[in-house]
């Protein structure tokens, strides 16, 4: 298999407030968008966000349609002090304060107007020598 390009598709009810807030917040561009959808990239995150309308006739398979529990879209981040203190202040919705895992994965999460939760991490020093190399 050649994979030759990577996105996610997000089921969500208001595909321009998602868009938007990954616009505003995330830094993404629109590629291209119609009614019900639309698809944004980003020169470093090497993927595409993709929203589709919830209630599509196109929606395959239609019984995953509106089922996103649990899943995080994930971006690692090289300053990730710099941007919690820039989504905070810019009122983002925050539903993860910022914390570090012993292994290292210092990270926060945030919530678009949809609900969809996005998560940004940086890679520290663990604090727990056992996940040390």
């Amino acid at each position: 298999m050649q994979i030759t390009s990577t996105a996610i598709s997000l089921n969500v009810p208001d595909v321009e407030a998602s868009a938007s807030w990954a616009r505003q917040f995330l830094g993404f561009t629109e590629e291209m968008a119609a009614d019900g959808f639309a698809s944004l990239a980003h020169p470093e995150a090497g993927m595409n966000l993709i929203y589709l309308a919830t209630g599509l006739p196109t929606f395959k398979p239609a019984s995953a349609a509106g089922k996103a529990d649990g899943l995080l879209v994930v971006f690692t981040v090289e300053d990730i002090d710099a941007d919690y203190a820039r989504l905070q202040e810019a009122g983002v919705e925050i539903v993860t304060p910022i914390e570090t895992e012993p292994w290292g994965e210092r990270y926060f999460q945030m919530a678009d107007p949809n609900g969809v939760t996005y998560q940004l991490v940086q890679w520290v020093e663990p604090t727990d020598p056992q996940y040390a190399q």
